[in-house]
């Protein structure tokens, strides 16, 4: 099941009675600690961002995907990507800070979190390191623990620049393709939608039902006509904006039926489909098992 872990539990779990909700004079929260994750983690959504430079084997699993981590990597996580972190070797070392979004938020920068692909559902949040980059990145970790310690007034302002160190340099590793400044109508109209979409996503309660479930919704949330936003969504992709909202839908579906245990009828309300059968249906129709079939599927091959 994904559970939703807010920054206060995860203090809670590891470093009882060291919360603090906002440790930068009002502007989010910071910390950074040494890594020793010796115990596989449940899967979970957390409220808050993670940058983890993993020294040791373990497995990184997502909610579609698994990633065998056998060398160096910063490994990122965020709101949007469910994790967990399943080690294979007793020798885990490294380190790890932890951040809200206001934090790396202000006037000043230039990109929101979001723009970063590191963090968002479908990216690749395991950068691998080569030993003159284990290295940099090494020593870079090391100062952020020896500023977080000091009494320097304008040290949260330093952090933020080594954090940007951590998220630039693995960009740099692996560059992500970036979306042009100056670009067409359809080409941000898409974007936009595409935001909005992932954004619905991941559920953590059967009680929060899908908000944004048509075509007609999301041309409401974004100021559009239905029109326009289906040309654009078409011309860029080729697919039409239904269809891509079926398509996370069912992901959404699949994920739900793996990693939950909500019964049908909860997966169908936080899905949005007014009854239980009309979810059958769909997922039926796109997957050729009803959701139950390919939930007990699912179990015998896990």
């Amino acid at each position: 099941m994904v559970r939703l872990e807010t920054l206060e539990q995860f203090y809670a779990r590891h470093y009882a009675g060291k919360y603090q909700p906002a440790n930068n004079a009002g502007q989010g929260h910071f910390n950074v600690f040494l890594r020793a994750c010796s115990q596989k983690t449940p899967l979970s959504r957390r409220d808050f961002y993670k940058v983890a430079l993993v020294i040791g084997n373990g497995i990184m699993h997502y909610e579609d995907r698994q990633v065998v981590i056998e060398r160096p990597a910063l490994v990122f996580t965020g709101p949007q990507v469910p994790s967990s972190w399943e080690p294979t070797s007793d020798e885990q070392s490294g380190w790890f800070c932890l951040f809200t979004q206001a934090f790396i938020e202000n006037q000043e920068n230039k990109y929101a979190i979001q723009d970063f692909s590191l963090f968002k559902a479908g990216g690749n949040h395991v950068i691998f390191l080569n030993d003159k980059q284990l290295a940099f990145l090494s020593a870079t970790m090391q100062q952020m623990m020896e500023e977080m310690g000091s009494d320097y007034v304008n040290k949260y302002d330093l952090l933020r620049s080594y954090l940007r160190i951590l998220m630039h340099e693995a960009l740099k590793i692996e560059p992500m393709p970036l979306v042009e400044k100056t670009i067409g109508p359809a080409t941000r109209i898409t974007t936009l939608f595409f935001e909005l979409l992932e954004r619905q996503f991941p559920i953590d309660s059967p009680d929060h039902a899908l908000k944004l479930k048509t075509a007609n919704d999301y041309a409401e949330s974004l100021s559009v006509h239905t029109n326009h936003l289906n040309r654009s969504v078409k011309e860029i992709t080729g697919k039409t904006t239904t269809q891509h909202i079926c398509d996370r839908v069912l992901k959404e579906a699949q994920a739900l039926l793996k990693h939950t245990d909500w019964n049908i009828a909860q997966v169908a309300n936080a899905l949005g489909f007014e009854e239980p059968a009309y979810f059958t249906n769909f997922f039926k129709k796109h997957t050729g098992a009803a959701p139950g079939v390919s939930r007990h599927a699912t179990a015998l091959s896990s």
